[in-house]
């Protein structure tokens, strides 16, 4: 998806050199993605990125789950997760197979003391309440509600709220974030029936160089555990880079929904896809013109995949009680369709102005903990 883009000074040439204004070399650092065959940037730092002053004890963050096989429909009711002031602390993992994690988080503070690095998975972080600044070496990219930030893995980052009232919905891929195949042509451009383009893209801009020694905490992720380390320069000491691989945002307010005279299947709704799952965007759109279309969705039965859906606002003529924030689960081998009334009082209907994610994992979810605090026990009766 990233195209190329590059930001502050860079020499005309790879691996050459390239000096400080006081005659020390730049530290020159390939940050490559599956070994030296996909995407990658070159990054130029002021200090070598391997100074490590200190090593704390790794902790635990892997998810405790509660139901690792399960048949019943789900709900989880996620704004009723309680804020926390810490941003890592504030992550609560409720849905985890061997390709995803699915966290909700309530941050109140940003992060001000210390730097997260997740080495093993990409991020996408949707922006349910709240705005700010995603900080990073590669500059900075400023976010609101709507927006999905697209983190690789590998990468150090800050994130900085504006106020405390904030709502993160995340999702840890094991693999990378890509845009779905279909979208692109043989030189990997999006083409003109992609439900969005790179103009829709948002870069790292207004990249500050940290010319900086001292003590910078960076906890790391890998595993199931946070290691921290203690480096001896600030980890956003970046002179310039140039590449593929670097963090971007893209708006769920940017897709443009894909329409027909019947009702269109989840796939046209697809924004992002990873090894073995796809995210979704359902945005406002103006239902089928058919004469005769039902525009609610028909009953159908997810034989190879669960269905996972985030509710972010309007209004969702499939379900009743929707509230902002829930989270349902309609696990693969049983049938879920619209709740009762709701297909009779869809026909006639010409948009609708509901807003979601959706997401499709092909391997079967397991429930932790801290979903079932948030679970709303009765959801599987509610189509009686």
């Amino acid at each position: 998806m990233p195209i190329y883009h590059t930001l502050g000074t860079i020499p005309p040439k790879r691996h050459t050199i390239f000096r400080k204004p006081d005659g020390e070399l730049y530290a020159e650092e390939l940050v490559s993605t599956e070994g030296f065959s996909s995407l990658y940037s070159l990054v130029y730092h002021c200090y070598p990125p391997t100074i490590v002053k200190a090593l704390g004890e790794p902790y635990s963050v892997e998810p405790k789950i509660a139901r690792e096989k399960h048949l019943k429909h789900t709900s989880l009711i996620g704004f009723n997760v309680k804020p926390e002031d810490d941003y890592l602390q504030s992550r609560k993992p409720v849905l985890v197979n061997q390709d995803l994690h699915i966290s909700l988080a309530a941050p109140r503070k940003s992060m001000t003391d210390y730097f997260y690095k997740n080495s093993q998975a990409d991020e996408v972080i949707f922006i349910h309440v709240g705005s700010g600044k995603l900080k990073t070496g590669f500059g900075e990219i400023k976010f609101t509600y709507g927006d999905y930030l697209v983190v690789p893995r590998g990468t150090i980052y800050q994130l900085e709220f504006d106020t405390e009232d904030n709502r993160l919905f995340i999702t840890e891929s094991f693999s990378p974030i890509r845009s779905p195949k279909r979208y692109r042509n043989h030189y990997g451009q999006l083409m003109e029936h992609s439900p969005y383009c790179e103009r829709d893209i948002r870069r790292p801009s207004n990249l500050e160089t940290h010319d900086e020694k001292g003590d910078f905490k960076i906890l790391i992720k890998k595993q199931g555990l946070i290691y921290p380390y203690i480096y001896g320069t600030h980890p956003f000491d970046f002179i310039g880079w140039d590449g593929f691989h670097y963090p971007w945002a893209f708006s769920i307010h940017d897709f443009e929904p894909i329409t027909g005279r019947l009702h269109q299947p989840p796939p046209v709704h697809q924004t992002f896809e990873g090894n073995n799952f796809v995210i979704c965007s359902f945005v406002p759109r103006k239902y089928d013109y058919h004469p005769l279309s039902i525009p609610a969705p028909y009953n159908h039965s997810n034989v190879d995949s669960d269905e996972v859906l985030y509710y972010v606002d309007g209004d969702f003529m499939s379900r009743k009680s929707v509230v902002k924030g829930q989270i349902t689960l309609h696990p693969g081998g049983i049938p879920h369709g619209p709740h009762p009334g709701t297909v009779e009082k869809s026909i006639g209907k010409e948009a609708t102005q509901e807003l979601a994610v959706m997401i499709d994992p092909f391997h079967p979810l397991m429930i932790t903990e801290e979903a079932l605090k948030i679970e709303d026990e009765n959801y599987y009766k509610s189509w009686q």
